[in-house]
């Protein structure tokens, strides 16, 4: 409504799905098991129960469609906040179009709570919007019938004065009263007193929250400065992790002092999540004050990407923040910004068309999209959404003319990056030849060879270079077949070396029959680790070796020339002797130079944090490998987030041979990997947020250990940072779960302990 113009539609034109929010339940509970009409049905303050609510549509008193359930929750008061979407589109209603509500307790078998139906049009067959209060009749599953004997609508004699004051809220919320602020603040006063009497009378009522939070507070609100003890709880909040919900009065409190918070950034992420965005008039007046609010970091920007956020505004102020962020911050986040794409609400939306704009000023962005793109092309339920990405890429780059200092023009780029996926599918072709050769490993890498050199000898000399798929800065001009060889495993990875057009060779290893997109997200969760330790001055000589997943069961890894420690500890008997063949030293500690006994301690410290904080599991002395100048790093990540097949796994992955290595638990060295344990640990605890939003952006992914329970899974990441700790009550936690692991290592230990000890056999 503006002035005198009125807008309206008529729904057989909207071809919208049908969509409502579930909010809250209010009131008690009724005692299980007993009759509507029983006299022991009273309400009772101590029933508490494991709901949901079972949403239906009927379409001239016929069921229409199938039924759609809310989650089940399992503590007062009962809040779902759930919004539901129905196959049916606006345009198949008709008048007498209804939705039943029925609440449903599972805490006593299958107990029925009480059930309400509401007409979605009213009587002058105007579409039903904003929020809508039901009364439940108890134990009566909601009827679809019309007319129905479940009404939601309270009877007119009913109602009573919050119930008018409400009405009136909600009129003067869609504009329907005018605006006067001297009145509105002496009116909305007056109603505050009333609720509060009301309150004392009817304490079961929550009316509190819609008149405190009403719009007219605004007036009040704007001068409003939290006293100290507000202040200190504003404090706590902020300080929460991006996962965890705010409370009723936690969002109350925000709300109310949302004017003097405008100057904290790290308040804004909080703020909208206070807000109800159903209501038209609240969102409204929460996305002006988002574009006065002090700018947030990058970091929080990829919270309002995350599924809780659906407003467009929101998640086109988050893209905004984004473009701040340099191409090597950008690329850190890649991954999960592809991932975002699944909770936009258009497919072409302004994420999409950010990351693309930024793709086309450099050709690495491109290449990394565009693979991530490719990949998400295998799942149906987004397909549509991550082709339309794919589509405007290609056709963006396709129309880029030649720069003027000589770059290539954009049809020549994007056929560049097309024939990374031509050589990924000559490599599946080899894989399955070698596979189906009988006989030992040898003599598959024979094979191999054969093949490169005979009938697929185009592999020797590409045509024309191509860019490394997995450093597309890099240029390969063709494969070395004689130092082409196969892994012996069950799957026959190839190792194959490429030629690169500055003269110098790049290994790759390439897998077939394995989904690595697991891998590729911890060793980029290393690899951004690493550039915030490495932000603080701290370098743990870490190998955040490059993972691409080229599809769901295939993908390229750098080859990392290095030796796992059981070969090493097969071979010479222990770490330090290993060491000592190539880093000798008579007067070094161990018989070593003490820049590779440094070098290695650092690694092990690094790698003891970043494998415990990710939940890091399966780990052997075979997934364990060391490079020649001494650094430690990880391989195969099958399972993370706390999963691991063997029982009892130690909370920090500690060898042993690393600990002897070191010089054993009492000496200096291992003191040191101590400080750098704890220094990294506080290190990464500050950037938490950072964390837990990338993990939460890949809640939608289809990752085996994210996929199965993500709520679950996120939740273990963020207890791993224990946030209820200051600094220093984090070391001393850090180094108890140190000592922990390492007793449980020597054999003066209690019995209960070796268990851990057993892991590593």
């Amino acid at each position: 409504m503006t002035g005198n113009e009125f807008r309206f539609f008529l729904s057989c034109d909207i071809n919208l799905p049908v969509t409502f929010r579930v909010d809250r339940l209010e009131g008690n509970l009724p005692l299980p098991n007993k009759s509507p009409n029983s006299e022991n049905d009273a309400p009772t303050e101590d029933r508490t129960g494991e709901l949901y609510v079972e949403c239906a549509l009927y379409i001239d008193g016929a069921q229409f469609g199938l039924p759609t359930r809310t989650r089940l929750e399992s503590t007062g008061p009962y809040c779902w906040n759930e919004l539901i979407t129905l196959t049916t589109k606006y345009r198949d209603l008709t008048a007498q179009s209804q939705l039943t509500f029925t609440v449903w307790d599972v805490s006593h078998g299958e107990g029925l709570v009480g059930g309400a139906t509401i007409l979605l049009f009213n009587r002058k067959k105007q579409l039903k919007t904003g929020k809508q209060k039901l009364r439940l009749w108890p134990g009566k599953e909601a009827d679809g019938a019309f007319p129905t004997s479940t009404p939601g609508k309270v009877p007119r004699h009913e109602r009573g004065e919050l119930e008018r004051l409400e009405k009136l809220v909600n009129k003067y919320e869609r504009g329907q009263i005018p605006r006067v602020d001297w009145l509105d603040r002496l009116t909305f006063k007056t109603m505050e007193k009333i609720k509060e009497q009301v309150g004392k009378i009817n304490p079961s009522e929550h009316k509190q929250l819609k008149l405190a939070r009403s719009l007219t507070r605004g007036v009040i609100d704007r001068d409003l400065k939290p006293s100290s003890n507000e202040r200190k709880s504003i404090q706590r909040i902020l300080k929460y992790p991006p996962t965890r919900t705010l409370s009723g009065d936690e969002r109350q409190l925000l709300w109310k002092f949302r004017f003097s918070l405008m100057s904290e950034k790290r308040a804004l992420t909080k703020f909208l999540r206070c807000v109800e965005w159903s209501d038209v008039q609240e969102a409204k007046q929460a996305l002006e004050l988002m574009g006065k609010w002090e700018m947030i970091d990058v970091s929080d920007a990829l919270e309002l990407l995350s599924p809780v956020f659906e407003s467009e505004e929101v998640r086109a102020y988050a893209v905004s923040v984004l473009e701040r962020a340099d191409d090597e911050e950008l690329e850190c986040y890649l991954l999960q910004l592809v991932q975002a794409l699944r909770f936009e609400r258009s497919d072409k939306s302004r994420l999409s068309y950010f990351l693309v704009q930024r793709a086309l000023r450099n050709i690495e962005l491109a290449s990394f999209l565009r693979w991530y793109v490719a990949v998400e092309l295998y799942d149906p339920a987004y397909a549509k959404r991550f082709y339309c990405t794919y589509e405007i890429l290609e056709e963006n780059m396709m129309k880029m003319a030649a720069g003027v200092n000589g770059e290539e023009d954009g049809f020549k780029l994007w056929q560049s990056l097309v024939r990374q996926t031509e050589l990924t599918a000559q490599l599946c072709s080899i894989t399955r030849d070698v596979r189906n050769v009988r006989g030992n490993t040898q003599k598959k890498i024979e094979k191999l060879r054969q093949l490169l050199s005979g009938l697929l000898s185009e592999l020797t000399y590409f045509d024309e270079p191509i860019r490394s798929p997995l450093a597309p800065g890099v240029l390969i001009t063709g494969i070395v077949p004689s130092e082409s060889s196969i892994f012996k495993s069950a799957l026959h990875p190839l190792r194959l070396t490429f030629r690169t057009a500055n003269g110098g060779t790049c290994k790759i290893i390439f897998k077939k029959g394995d989904d690595i997109r697991q891998d590729q997200l911890v060793v980029q969760m290393v690899s951004l680790m690493d550039r915030l330790l490495k932000l603080e001055n701290l370098d743990l000589h870490l190998t955040p070796y490059m993972v691409l997943a080229t599809g769901q069961d295939e993908g390229m890894l750098e080859f990392i020339p290095s030796r796992s420690l059981a070969q090493i500890l097969s071979e010479h008997r222990s770490i330090i002797s290993y060491l000592q063949k190539f880093h000798p030293d008579d007067h070094g500690p161990f018989g070593i130079t003490a820049t590779c006994l440094e070098t290695f301690i650092k690694s092990c410290a690094g790698y003891s944090v970043i494998t415990y904080i990710l939940g890091i599991g399966d780990r052997h002395l075979d997934n364990l490998l060391l490079r020649d100048d001494g650094r430690l790093f990880h391989v195969d990540f099958g399972f993370i987030l706390g999963r691991d097949p063997k029982p009892f796994p130690p909370p920090m992955k500690l060898c042993k041979e690393m600990v002897e290595a070191m010089g054993g638990a009492e000496s200096q060295y291992y003191t040191r990997f101590k400080s750098y344990c704890c220094e990294a640990y506080n290190i990464l605890r500050k950037s938490s947020n950072l964390i837990l939003n990338l993990f939460y952006l890949m809640a939608g992914s289809n990752i085996p250990d994210i996929a199965s329970d993500p709520e679950k899974g996120i939740l273990k990441l963020q207890e791993k940072f224990r946030l209820d700790l200051d600094d220093e009550a984090s070391i001393h936690f850090f180094q108890d779960l140190i000592n922990e692991s390492v007793s449980a290592l020597f054999p003066q230990m209690v019995e209960t302990i070796h268990r851990w000890a057993q892991y590593w056999r």
